[in-house]
């Protein structure tokens, strides 16, 4: 566990792991930092052997003032690309080796060269040293909440932490702060500098985005401590619910009034925060589920609707099963219907409900009244009659066993001579008795025990096994055989009553699995769900759909789908296999099934094959539909290009036709001018086909960019190459960092986004080209802005510019291209790891704006920061989080 709140001896103990304590921010700004920073301090006071392994300051002055007193390990100083940054010097603290080392930022990126390519990487090796380590991460940074923070925020983080190396802390403790205060905060300079205030104020720390933050950080820190809850219960073999937290358990029989229960359970549910919602099922272990598949799978897309979560359990016992899955989840409330049983069934039980709401202990249960209640229960589809359980077969055993002496007893007790007749009419009732309740072997039990007793004790002479009167022995062979007979008539009438609700049931679960078909389900959902429906209605533990390899490749199976643990890899590894098709075979795992089951899973494994082959179908299908699309792009592209290859060449014909002719004299002006004209049309040709070639490639996916670190002023002057100065206006600013970018890729989109603007701007209106940095927390990038003062476009209609063969308008005039240029500059741009976004230009106009990687991208995707005026503030990932939302 973690270091104790107590005295602490300095040195590392040897052979023993570090333990790892993280402080979980919220959000940037709210002060994990200077927290960890206390903690030392505190540690140090108590005589620990602290040691400041890294911890980045940010240049706020109260995180500064915390360093003091405390002793730290100089970094180690790294060159990449010309400039000089400063990383963790993990060999130095190993060789320091102190009791408690601190290590900022867990998720950092190391630069290129150091020992690991991610600083928590460096921790684990301290840990594995035996040194404590204590280290702080924000919520953001967590890999599994990467697409839910890119949803909200806009920003998708590239530095993160694997979710287990953070549960795998010892102490995690959240460190939080309320939206507002952390505005405050930034406002009041306490988190970034001046100049960067406003722009995080606007955008990564907006009140909306800074609360679902928050959120992110309390759920997830409150399931880190539902697994601490739930290990301390087991070692410590507590049984009690322990109501830290509202989960509300909904008890699901498959029956009509599933639906009214989960919605009454989540309504329970929403009136507390961060309540669960838990429905389950009881399936009974002795063959095929007594419940309807169809209802249960309509109840349990409901609970999956209301954010609850569906479980199936088994257990004979209905209640017990209950009640274990409640106090297996720590819940704290359970919701069950009133029962559909008659008055009179009563008489054989309480009932499920008065079971669970007597033995709950300190489980709160609500007993829920719906239209269904004492109507009796009805025969659900797909319920198969369970045999005589193992209560009634001891209860039949007792009567056949222990009956006939118990009754001889009273018969004897009383006074007088009972004679024959009487004793032998009871003795009869007691046999008929004892084969209603246990079956036929009880009641011959029962009927053998009978005849010897009345022989015995009541057919004269008493107290010998000797019968003098020939009608005592008829009427006593006649009692046997009249037991053994009624015995055998009502065990048959049971057996054919259990195999007619059988084939009932097996009819019903056909005629199931053949509607799914012909309601065309998907087939890459249904595959699972049906694998997941056999594993529950068989109560095995894993199934899979197994294929045999192609005759080449030798005979290997390989999974298809599967569900559930540990599911077999081969048909030698299954309890039960079913062949599902030529090459397929349904492998069940958990436990032997027997014949009369089998004929069902064939079904099933049937359905199984088709549904894998309908799912191949549809993939067929959807390459069939791909290359139709590519065909309809075709035949819009010979549409398109019909006007617009004709215009430049019926140019260049006339010039050569006219410049050929004998017929006319040309003065050297004159044929300047035409040779000009045939240039222009061969530049305009050459540039639409162009246009064209690469929107073929960009279809094909064959865009291979070569990524290097270059300067923009070297490439946006040469993309404005085509268009004439006096149009438009450069702005680039000094010391701009490199961009990751391929050049060739660059300078055609640039020129085609450039072109686009100059052809709607007004005369005299030059479109701006300006660059800025923008430190961002997912790393540097470098923003590009094409600004014209033309008629813009409508926010709705923004995303259309980009397709292809679209024009403003959708109205073709002469000159005006074949509508590819804005489409293949976002591919191109897109390709290179960048966006292309159309915004509004305050005051009128459209801006088309490229967000590109700054230089210095390192293997993994992650920035590596390039050198600047400020190498330590641009080494520092916690001061690029003001971030633009698109």
């Amino acid at each position: 566990m973690a270091v104790p709140e107590g005295a602490e001896q300095p040195g590392v103990p040897q052979g023993s792991r570090g333990s790892l304590r993280v402080y979980l921010g919220a959000a940037p700004g709210v002060g994990k930092t200077y927290a960890m920073l206390c903690e030392a301090h505190r540690r140090a006071e108590r005589g620990a052997d602290v040691v400041v392994a890294l911890a980045e300051d940010h240049g706020r002055p109260h995180t500064r003032a915390l360093l003091d007193g405390l002793e730290q390990v100089p970094r180690r100083t790294v060159e990449h690309r010309g400039a000089r940054f400063t990383e963790l010097d993990l060999a130095a603290v190993l060789a320091r080796r102190p009791r408690i080392a601190l290590v900022d930022e867990l998720a950092h990126t190391n630069v290129p060269g150091s020992r690991h390519p991610k600083r928590w990487q460096d921790v684990e090796e301290l840990l594995a040293a035996g040194i404590d380590v204590v280290s702080t991460v924000n919520i953001q940074h967590l890999e599994s909440l990467g697409d839910v923070v890119e949803a909200i925020t806009g920003v998708r983080q590239r530095e993160t932490v694997p979710d287990e190396v953070v549960r795998r802390a010892d102490q995690i403790e959240l460190v939080d702060m309320d939206p507002q205060a952390l505005r405050r905060r930034l406002a009041h300079g306490n988190v970034y500098a001046p100049d960067k205030v406003d722009a995080a104020l606007s955008h990564y720390f907006r009140p909306g985005n800074l609360t679902a933050l928050r959120e992110l950080a309390l759920l997830w820190t409150a399931d880190r401590v539902d697994e601490y809850l739930l290990r301390y219960r087991a070692e410590h073999g507590i049984a009690a619910a322990w109501q830290a937290r509202e989960r509300i358990v909904v008890g699901l029989s498959g029956g009509p009034e599933g639906a009214t229960l989960i919605r009454r359970a989540a309504r329970i549910a929403a009136k507390g925060s961060g309540s669960e919602l838990l429905a389950v099922h009881v399936v009974r272990s002795d063959g095929l589920a007594a419940a309807s598949g169809k209802d249960l799978g309509a109840q349990r897309r409901l609970v999956e609707d209301l954010g609850g979560s569906y479980h199936s359990v088994l257990g004979n016992d209905v209640p017990a099963a209950m009640l274990d899955f409640a106090r297996g989840v720590d819940a704290t409330q359970i919701v069950l219907g009133s029962s559909r049983r008659k008055a009179w069934q009563y008489a054989l039980g309480p009932g499920v409900g008065a079971t669970v709401a007597r033995e709950s202990g300190d489980i709160d249960v609500h007993i829920v009244t719906h239209e269904h209640a004492a109507a009796g229960r009805p025969r659900l589809p797909g319920r198969l009659p369970i045999s005589l359980g193992t209560s009634r077969a001891v209860g039949g055993w007792l009567l056949g066993l222990a009956g006939p002496p118990l009754l001889t007893l009273v018969l004897r007790a009383g006074s007088g001579d009972p004679g024959l007749i009487t004793p032998l009419l009871l003795f009869l009732a007691l046999t008929v008795g004892a084969a209603l309740v246990g079956g036929v072997f009880p009641a011959i039990a029962a009927a053998l025990a009978g005849s010897l007793l009345l022989n015995y004790y009541f057919a004269p002479p008493t107290h010998t096994f000797t019968i003098s009167d020939p009608q005592n022995l008829l009427a006593l062979a006649i009692f046997v055989a009249v037991g053994i007979a009624v015995a055998s008539v009502v065990d048959l009438a049971a057996r054919r009553a259990q195999q007619a609700a059988r084939s009932r049931a097996e009819s019903e679960i056909l005629s199931h699995l053949a509607g799914s078909v012909l309601r065309g389900e998907d087939a890459g959902r249904s595959i699972p769900a049906l694998l997941e429906r056999v594993r529950e209605t068989f109560a095995m533990e894993s199934v899979a759909l197994l294929e045999l390899a192609e005759p080449g490749e030798g005979r290997r199976w390989r999974t298809a789908a599967a569900v559930g643990a540990h599911p077999a890899a081969s048909p030698e590894d299954a309890d039960v296999e079913v062949p599902a098709g030529d090459r397929l075979v349904l492998a069940l795992g958990g436990r032997v099934l027997p014949a009369a089951d089998r004929r069902v899973l064939v079904a099933f494994a049937a359905q199984t094959a088709a549904l894998l082959e309908r799912r191949r179908l549809a993939e067929q299908a959807e390459e069939a539909r791909r290359l139709a699309e590519a065909n309809r792009i075709r035949t819009a592209l010979l549409a398109a290009v019909s006007h617009d290859l004709r215009t430049p060449l019926a140019g260049i014909k006339a010039a050569v036709t006219s410049l050929r002719s004998d017929e006319v004299e040309w003065s050297a002006e004159d044929e300047a001018e035409l040779l000009a004209g045939i240039e222009t049309g061969a530049d305009r040709l050459n540039h639409l086909i162009g246009n064209l070639l690469d929107m073929s490639r960009l279809r094909t996916g064959s865009v291979s960019p070569l990524l290097r670190d270059i300067a923009l002023d070297e490439v946006v002057p040469a993309a404005l190459a085509e268009v004439p100065a006096a149009s438009v206006r450069l702005d680039l600013p000094e010391g701009l960092p490199l961009v990751r970018a391929d050049t060739g890729l660059l300078e055609r989109a640039v020129a085609n986004v450039v072109e686009n603007a100059v052809k709607y701007s007004p005369p005299g209106a030059p479109v701006v080209v300006r660059a800025d940095p923008l430190p961002l927390p997912a790393g540097p990038r470098v923003e590009v802005r094409v600004i014209d003062r033309g008629p813009g476009v409508p926010a709705e209609a923004r995303d259309r510019v980009f397709e292809p063969f679209q024009r403003y308008g959708d109205a073709p005039t002469a000159g005006t291209g074949v509508g590819l240029g804005l489409a293949v500059a976002r591919g191109f741009t897109e390709a290179m790891g960048g966006t292309l976004t159309a915004e509004d230009t305050p005051g009128g106009g459209l801006s088309m704006v490229f967000t590109l990687p700054a230089g210095g991208a390192g293997p993994d995707g992650a920035a590596v920061p390039e050198a600047g005026p400020d190498p330590a503030a641009a080494n520092d990932p916690d001061r690029r989080k003001a971030v633009p939302e698109r």
